[in-house]
C-alpha cells in the first residue's frame, strides 16, 4: 500500500494494466487525535481546505457540486474559494448529470476539471462519466466524500466499499483517512488525470475524502468578501496547421489519410503536404480543407483490391469509430496501416490493433509516401460525384431526414459543435460537406459512444468554452438524459442550442442488422419495442418545465431558418420526423452515389 500523505507515483494505474488493491493510495484512520503517521489530525474543513488549495494550484478552474452532508467540508471550502474569485462552482442535483458537466468543461477548457458528490449511490452515479473519460483520456477528477474508518463496516448510513470503486476505469485512486493532510495525494491525482506521467494517457482519477464530524464551519467562520470573477471566453478556436510539402524523393503510394475522433488539425495538414486525400470524421476536427472527402465511407468500395487504382496504403490519426467500411478497410491484410501515436492514448493497446504504431511525422512521411499526380484528383472527382448525388437524392424530400438534418447543423454550426452519438453524428459524417476552414470545434462522446449524459456534456462545454453551442442528438438520447435540463435559477445558463431529430424512437436499429430482421416480418414488432422503443413525449412541455425555449420544425426550409438565428440562452429546436422509411432513404442513398461514382470513375 501507498503512504497517505506520500502517494507515489507508483500508485497511479492505467485501463490497460492490472488493477491491484496495491495500486490504491489508503491508510486507516484513528479515532483520537492523531492520524496514522503520527501526525496531529486535522480538522474536517482544515483537510478539505487543503484540498481545496491542491485542487486549484494543479489548475482546477470548474468543479461541479451534487449536494449531500458528508461533503460539506468541501463543499464550504469551495464556496469560500469562489467567494474570492478563485474557482467556477457549479451545483447539479443529479451526480450523473453533474458527471457529465463536469466532463464537458473539461473537454472545451483542456483543463482538470472536478465533481464532488456526498457517500453512498452518489458516487455509482458517477460511473457512466468516469467510463468515458478513461476512454476518451480526459481529466476528470472525483472528489468522493466518505465516512472515516470507525464507521466503515458497521451498518452505518450511507456507507459502502468506495476505495477504488471505479476500479480500472480510473488512472489513480486514493483513500484519503479523516484527519489526514490530503495534499500530497491531490498533486499526484492531478499529475495521474493529467497525463504528467510516463505512457500514461490523461484521464479520470478518485480521490476519496473521508470526514469525521463535525463537517459544518466554526460559528465564528465567515465567508470571505465575494470578489468579482473575470470570465474569459477560453473555449479553443479550430485551428489550422501547416506542414512543409512532401519531399520528392519519398515512394509514390496510393495512401488515404483516415482522420478518427479527436485526430486534429496535423490530420488535415499531413493530407495536404502528402497529396493524399483525407477521409475525415467530423469528431477528427480535421474534416476541412482542399484534401478533404465528402460521404467517403459509401466510395471505398470502389477503390478496394479489384479497383483500377486500389488504396495501397493507410495512415490513422485519431480513432475512427463510425462506420464498418472504415474497420473493414482497417483490417485488410493486404493494405498496410500506420497509426500516428506520438502520445499514449487512453484506447490503443499495443499487439491489439494491426496498425504500425509511429510517434514522429518523419516516420509516418516514409510510411506513407506521397500520391501520385493522379491519386487525389481521382478521390476528389468521385468525391464531388459522391457528394452531388446524395444532395439530389436529400433535394428530393422536402420532409426533413436525419442525413439533411444533419448536413444543416453541420452547415450552421459556429463556436462549438457536440454530436451525440447514435445516428446524429453519423448523418453528419455521410452529408455533412467538409468546409474549406473549420466554422466550429467539434466534440464527441467517442470513448464509449453511450448516449447517456450528452445534454449535460452540451452544457459543461457550453461553460467551460463560453462560446455558442450547438447540439444535435436523437429523441432517445435526449430523453435519457432530460434531466440534464435541470438547472437551478442561481445557476449560470450556457448560450445552448439543442437540436433534437425527434422520430419517436431509435431509428439506428433499422440501419442495423434489426432493420432487415423487422422487413422479415417474423420479429417485427418485438423489433420495434425492444430496440426502437417508440415513446409519445411531449417535448415541447417537458421543454417548458425547465423553462428552456422550444421551437418545432418538420422540413428542410423550416430548420435551416431556425438554425439561422442566433444562439440565445438556452434553446431546443425540435425536428420531427419519420424513421418508417429510413431504411429505405440510405439504400436509395447507397444505390445513387454507386452509380455517380461508378459513372466518372469508369471515364
Amino acid at each position: 500500500m501507498t503512504s497517505l500523505n506520500e502517494p507515489s507515483p507508483d500508485a497511479a494505474h492505467t485501463s490497460d494494466a492490472a488493477h491491484t488493491p496495491d495500486a490504491v493510495a489508503s491508510g486507516t484512520a484513528s479515532s483520537g487525535t492523531d492520524t496514522p503517521d503520527g501526525a496531529p489530525s486535522l480538522s474536517a474543513l482544515a483537510a478539505a481546505r487543503i484540498a481545496v488549495e491542491a485542487l486549484l494550484d494543479g489548475g482546477v478552474q470548474h468543479v461541479v457540486v451534487s449536494p449531500g452532508s458528508r461533503s460539506a467540508p468541501m463543499a464550504y471550502a469551495l464556496a469560500e474559494a469562489s467567494a474570492q474569485g478563485r474557482v467556477e462552482l457549479l451545483v447539479r442535483i443529479d451526480e450523473r448529470s453533474a458527471g457529465f458537466t463536469a466532463l464537458g468543461l473539461a473537454l472545451s477548457t483542456g483543463s482538470p476539471a472536478a465533481v464532488l458528490t456526498t457517500s453512498g449511490t452518489a458516487v455509482g452515479n458517477l460511473m457512466p462519466a468516469v467510463m468515458e473519460a478513461n476512454h476518451a483520456a480526459v481529466p476528470l477528477i472525483v472528489l468522493s466524500a466518505d465516512r472515516p474508518d470507525e464507521l466503515r463496516g458497521t451498518g452505518a448510513n450511507q456507507t459502502t466499499v468506495q476505495p477504488d470503486l471505479f476500479g480500472e476505469q480510473v488512472r489513480f485512486a486514493v483513500d484519503i483517512p479523516a484527519g489526514s493532510n490530503p495534499e500530497r495525494a491531490v498533486q499526484t491525482g492531478l499529475s495521474a488525470a493529467t497525463g504528467a506521467f510516463a505512457d500514461l494517457a490523461p484521464g479520470p482519477v478518485q480521490l476519496n475524502l473521508a470526514f469525521r464530524d463535525p463537517l459544518v464551519p466554526e460559528a465564528s467562520d465567515q465567508l470571505p468578501v465575494p470578489a468579482e470573477r473575470q470570465r474569459y471566453r477560453i473555449g479553443t478556436e479550430p485551428l489550422i496547421m501547416n506542414l512543409p510539402p512532401a519531399s520528392t524523393d519519398l515512394v509514390e503510394r496510393r495512401t488515404v489519410v483516415l482522420a478518427g475522433h479527436d485526430a486534429g488539425p496535423v490530420a488535415e495538414a499531413f493530407a495536404r503536404a502528402h497529396s493524399l486525400p483525407l477521409l475525415a470524421e467530423p469528431s477528427s476536427n480535421a474534416r476541412f480543407g482542399p484534401n478533404a472527402v465528402g460521404p467517403y465511407r459509401l466510395l471505398l468500395e470502389h477503390f478496394g483490391s479489384g479497383a483500377a487504382q486500389p488504396i495501397e496504403r493507410v495512415v490513422l490519426f485519431g480513432r475512427p469509430t463510425l462506420s464498418r467500411p472504415v474497420a473493414a478497410l482497417l483490417a485488410r491484410a493486404d493494405v498496410p496501416s500506420a497509426l500516428y501515436q506520438p502520445v499514449p492514448v487512453a484506447w490503443y493497446e499495443p499487439g491489439r490493433r494491426t496498425e504500425l504504431p509511429l510517434e514522429s511525422l518523419a516516420d509516418l512521411a516514409d510510411f506513407a509516401g506521397r500520391g501520385p499526380s493522379d491519386w487525389l484528383d481521382t478521390w476528389l472527382l468521385a468525391g464531388s460525384a459522391a457528394q452531388h448525388a446524395l444532395d439530389l437524392v436529400l433535394a428530393q424530400n422536402a420532409p426533413a431526414t436525419g442525413p439533411s438534418v444533419g448536413s444543416l447543423v453541420w452547415k450552421h454550426s459556429r463556436g462549438q459543435l457536440l454530436l451525440g452519438s447514435s445516428n446524429g453524428i453519423r448523418d453528419v459524417d455521410l452529408a455533412g460537406l467538409p468546409a474549406p476552414e473549420p466554422a466550429a470545434t467539434v466534440y464527441a462522446n467517442r470513448g464509449l459512444a453511450g448516449i447517456d449524459g450528452t445534454i449535460s456534456t452540451a452544457t459543461g462545454i457550453a461553460l467551460g468554452g463560453r462560446q455558442e453551442t450547438t447540439v444535435l442528438l436523437g429523441d432517445v438520447t435526449f430523453l435519457h438524459d432530460a434531466g440534464g435540463l435541470l438547472i437551478g435559477p442561481g445557476e449560470e445558463q450556457p448560450q445552448l442550442r439543442i437540436v433534437v431529430l425527434n422520430d419517436s424512437g431509435g431509428a439506428i436499429f433499422d440501419l442495423l442488422e434489426h432493420g432487415a430482421v423487422r422487413e422479415a416480418g417474423t420479429y417485427g414488432d418485438a423489433v420495434e419495442r425492444l430496440f426502437a422503443t417508440p415513446h409519445s413525449v411531449d417535448i415541447a412541455a417537458l421543454a417548458a418545465a425547465y423553462g428552456v425555449g422550444h421551437s418545432a420544425v418538420s422540413t428542410t426550409a423550416a430548420l435551416a431558418e431556425a438554425l439561422a438565428l442566433p444562439v440565445e440562452g438556452r434553446s431546443i429546436v425540435e425536428v420531427r420526423t419519420d424513421r418508417r422509411s429510413l431504411r429505405q432513404l440510405h439504400a436509395r442513398i447507397k444505390e445513387a452515389v454507386a452509380a455517380a461514382v461508378g459513372g466518372v470513375l469508369a471515364r
